[in-house]
């Protein structure tokens, strides 16, 4: 059974939103880039901040 707040949320336009919590607990990723992604699908890659000179 869903828990509220702790496997998904409420927002402003009455959506429901699952957290990384949820995620990890059901152990997949579906790829529908979901907000709270934890295997972060469909985000972009942190640039490197190292250059080479």
């Amino acid at each position: 059974m869903l828990q509220e707040n702790v496997d998904y949320y409420i927002n402003e336009d009455g959506n429901f939103v699952f957290t990384k919590t949820y995620h990890l607990k059901r152990g997949y990723c579906c790829k529908n880039k979901c907000l709270h992604c934890p295997w972060n699908y469909g985000r972009e890659k942190p640039a490197d901040k190292t250059k080479d000179k």
